[in-house]
């Protein structure tokens, strides 16, 4: 295990999560960006992500969390007719290193962001509908 040149976050309780943090630590060539996610740092990301501005402040965030994290997120409405903010789901793809109480807060934090500002979710259902760009 060699010393990162950022500092890391810390190893959940033994038992507690099955992040695989010291499995992807020990791996040659693993993608360790996500280990950069210490927990004030999550904490910011979360406060961030409650409050979103717009669609295109989401649709940022969403990739600079792949840029940065390597975090990918899958955002997408029901098939059939939405008439919660349930009916959108948001996913947090599941990767070595990445927390599961992370993987819980990032979606609900995005779920926030949308009660507070309904025109987020609004645009995300029109993308690709008919009424995309007016």
């Amino acid at each position: 295990m060699s010393a990162q040149p950022f500092p890391i976050r810390t190893e959940c309780p033994p038992g507690s999560c099955v992040c695989e943090r010291d499995a992807l630590m020990r791996a040659p060539g693993g993608d360790v960006r996500i280990l950069r996610l210490t927990r004030d740092e999550e904490k910011r990301l979360v406060q961030r992500l409650e409050n979103l501005t717009s669609l295109a402040d989401l649709r940022h965030m969403e990739q600079r969390l792949f840029e940065q994290l390597g975090v990918r997120l899958s955002i997408t409405a029901s098939p059939h007719e939405v008439r919660t903010l349930r009916g959108i789901a948001i996913l947090v793809h599941a990767q070595p290193g990445l927390c599961r109480k992370t993987r819980k807060a990032i979606p609900e934090a995005i779920r926030k962001s949308m009660e507070r500002r309904p025109e987020i979710a609004y645009g995300l259902l029109d993308e690709g509908g008919l009424f995309e760009g007016m």
